[in-house]
């Protein structure tokens, strides 16, 4: 009954985390991305390739948790999920040591787990399948045993019929997501969000940070580590002859207390000359906005059409929101950080709007274009 127990936990657990991937892919490729890039593993070459990877992380998580719950090939999937675990535990424990990648996507945009936090997941998960290994060893070994590994489940239609519509429906979700936009949206940008009412929530509650200095005392060697209250109040360590330097590049922002956390904290939409527009597009009885993080792989036959539509929409303003300033030629041009439109935009493009701060719709511009 224990180990029953257990190996319904574990292959439950694989099975959301694949699940919560499987209906955001485009979303989990970009944390992909983050592994690849110069800042972690320095591996750009492989960015192109996050979408391929991610489908096969998810399909392997999905595939080898379903086996596990059903008890199909017990040696062979529990070995697979240890490999997995294995392979995750190195990425999350990197991520946490280096601070590099701040939420690995373990759980999609459902639950957001820290570096440490993940890593801790994996331990335990790779313990959990370690004690399962142990305890269904003789059942390993056993020919009888029709969930041997080296034998095929013996009337088994029921089991067999339930993971072919698993698979089917798991094929579903993640195409839907790719395609067109995740069938559950688990974002801070889903439709019906108040854009304004989530910016007061944030300044009536922020986040707070405070900067941590790294002083050296260059008569002694001594190196210590202050705040900046103590470093204001303290005058030895910034008056006129002291020996305490400053290491700039060791200084850090710590997270003091954690206010209201909401990804529309990065919702900041700027001009081509700097100035803030954010309010504007909030404000307005209803903005369209088209987004695209990757503005010079979008064809120039695409954009013309977007902007066409767009125009027809009957909106109080319209802008082209991208990381360049002249992606678009007919509309009004904006700029936002890469990532952020990430959160927000999973094609590229993508057509986002918003009726007197609140989001009424989104999809992708070829689906919005063909309306």
């Amino acid at each position: 009954m224990i180990k029953s127990l257990l190996r319904f936990v574990i292959a439950v657990i694989f099975i959301l985390s694949g699940f919560v991937k499987a209906v955001d892919l485009v979303g989990f490729s970009f944390k992909m991305e983050e592994y690849f890039s110069p800042s972690v593993f320095n591996m750009p070459f492989l960015e192109k390739f996050a979408l391929i990877f991610s489908v096969i992380v998810v399909v392997l998580e999905l595939l080898l948790g379903a086996m596990l719950l059903l008890k199909f090939k017990l040696k062979f999937t529990i070995s697979a999920l240890i490999a997995l675990c294995v392979f995750f535990g190195f990425l999350t424990f990197y991520s946490a040591y280096y601070n590099v990648v701040t939420d690995c996507g373990c759980f999609g945009d459902a639950i957001k787990f820290t570096p440490w936090q993940s890593f801790i997941k994996d331990i335990v998960l790779l313990a959990g399948l370690i004690i399962l290994f142990v305890l269904y060893k003789k059942e390993f070994c056993n020919k009888d045993d029709p969930y041997s590994y080296s034998e095929k489940p013996k009337s088994n239609k029921l089991k067999s019929a339930f993971f072919g519509v698993f698979v089917g429906l798991m094929i579903f979700v993640m195409a839907q997501g790719i395609i067109n936009e995740p069938i559950i949206d688990f974002r801070d940008y889903k439709i019906g969000t108040d854009l304004k009412a989530e910016k007061e929530k944030i300044n009536k509650n922020p986040s707070e940070y405070k900067t941590f200095y790294s002083l050296k005392n260059t008569k002694t060697g001594e190196v210590i580590r202050i705040n900046q209250d103590d470093y204001v109040k303290e005058s030895k360590y910034w008056e006129e002859g002291t020996p305490w330097k400053t290491e700039e590049s060791k200084n850090e922002s710590v997270l003091v207390k954690e206010g209201y956390k909401s990804e529309i904290s990065k919702f900041k939409i700027e001009d081509p000359t700097g100035q803030d527009v954010t309010a504007e597009v909030i404000n307005a009885p209803k903005a369209v906005l088209v987004f695209s993080y990757h503005p010079k792989e979008v064809s120039k036959e695409l954009l013309a059409k977007i902007e066409n539509k767009v125009k027809t929409q009957n909106a109080t303003v319209i802008y082209g929101v991208s990381t360049m300033p002249n992606t678009f030629k007919t509309i009004k041009n904006a700029m936002m950080d890469g990532t952020a439109i990430k959160t927000i935009a999973r094609s590229n493009p993508f057509v986002l709007i918003i009726e007197n701060g609140k989001i009424t719709d989104k999809q992708p511009a070829k689906n919005f274009v063909e309306e």
